[in-house]
């Protein structure tokens, strides 16, 4: 091996600062970790969309009267019997269906056995449906059968408007049993929502077509957590070799710093 040769490879040891060193090893401690709590929550949503599936294949049971641990019961199909009270129907802003934008409408629905009423979303309507009068056809009068999809209403996020205080015939920005049961004067309403399954035809006649069909099962659980993962580890990874290179050049420039800042034996 030539002088040049040695010279060069000793000009390019790794001779790594102890400040360097520590902010490394926190930024590695926080990404690693970072990453590993990801798989940890990759595993449990993945061990609750299984739990949802299959409560979801459940057969459908009567809501009981009582619903005192609503989570236990979102997800559950379920029965009810009862009466719509279609004149106190409300509106709730919806995603766009089929390429139209709407609502969905929410029924307070009131029991036949005497359990009070639970809020019925019946499907979608788009906006030039929004007047009752111009779906006068769905009106559903006298008792049915209904079967559904229990939903927990969520609060509202960080970013997510509220729904303030809205007037008769407003629209809603996201279910809320007990504030819509305050603003039509409800009384006590059920804590969940009953999304109505679609197929229900023969027992809900006369809903103009693309209308307050029922929903069909939706579950909006996005699992984004592996990709997280790798990020994170990818950035330990990316870290990691920054650390070594920009370590490795200051020696290869000769810019070795006080001795007492680089580790012991470097």
């Amino acid at each position: 091996m030539s002088a040049t040769a040695v010279e060069t490879g000793e000009r390019r040891r790794f001779r790594p600062s102890l400040g360097a060193t520590l902010v490394t090893l926190a930024g590695l401690a926080v990404t690693i970790g970072l990453g590993t709590w990801q798989l940890e929550r990759l595993q449990w949503k993945q061990d609750l969309i299984a739990r949802i599936d299959r409560q979801m294949a459940e057969p459908a049971v009567p809501l009981p009267t009582r619903i005192d641990d609503p989570t236990a019961w979102e997800f559950r199909p379920v029965t009810l019997a009862g009466r719509f009270l279609n004149d106190k129907e409300m509106l709730l802003i919806a995603r766009p269906h089929q390429g139209q934008v709407g609502y969905e409408v929410l029924t307070p629905f009131q029991r036949a056995d005497g359990a009070g009423i639970v809020l019925v979303n019946r499907g979608f309507v788009p906006m030039d449906r929004r007047d009752p009068a111009t779906r006068t056809a769905a009106r559903v009068e006298g008792e049915v059968s209904v079967k559904g999809i229990v939903r927990v209403p969520q609060p509202a996020g960080f970013f997510q408007p509220g729904n303030g205080t809205p007037v008769p015939g407003s629209a809603w920005m996201r279910a809320d049993p007990s504030a819509m049961a305050a603003a039509l004067s409800l009384g006590e309403v059920a804590p969940v929502v009953v999304e109505m399954l679609p197929g229900q035809g023969a027992g809900l006649p006369g809903a103009p077509a693309g209308t307050l069909a029922g929903i069909a099962p939706r579950v909006e659980l996005p699992n984004n957590h592996l990709q997280y993962a790798l990020t994170w580890y990818g950035l330990a990874v990316t870290l990691a070799g920054i650390y070594v290179l920009s370590q490795r050049k200051r020696a290869d420039t000769g810019t070795d710093g006080r001795p007492d800042d680089r580790i012991s034996g470097a």
